[in-house]
């Protein structure tokens, strides 16, 4: 009757005894791998490993993350949230953050007015 030794990366050693149909099935299950999981010591694929990192949070959560806070309930500059995100060690130019802000105004989240010149966001 046909044996078969097989060695896992783990260091489980299986021996596997019966017809070599039977053998081939149980040998190819074995090396196989179950969608979405890896053998135990195994490295996960790129893709595995790009889904499994947190992202980082973006400008854009971060000032909606002021406005939850009441950041905006006073109308604020550009150059003021700019300010605020880097009291919280987050440094953004204001080049960057014009982008977000007018999205936000676009989608209706906050308001925007011209004040002396400057334009300044509020709560809505």
């Amino acid at each position: 009757m046909p044996k078969a030794h097989i060695q896992t990366p783990d260091g489980t050693s299986i021996t596997i005894e019966g017809g070599a149909a039977e053998i081939a099935s149980i040998v190819h299950r074995i090396q196989t791998p179950i969608a979405g999981t890896a053998l135990p010591g195994s490295r996960p694929s790129p893709a595995q490993d790009k889904r499994n990192r947190k992202k980082p949070e973006s400008a854009f959560g971060r000032v909606m993350s002021l406005k939850d806070e009441g950041f905006f309930n006073q109308p604020k500059s550009l150059a003021t949230v700019a300010a605020e995100l880097e009291k919280l060690g987050y440094l953004y130019p204001v080049t960057s953050l014009s982008g977000v802000m007018l999205s936000l105004v676009q989608k209706r989240v906050l308001t925007r007015v011209k004040k002396d010149k400057v334009w300044v966001y509020g709560k809505r």
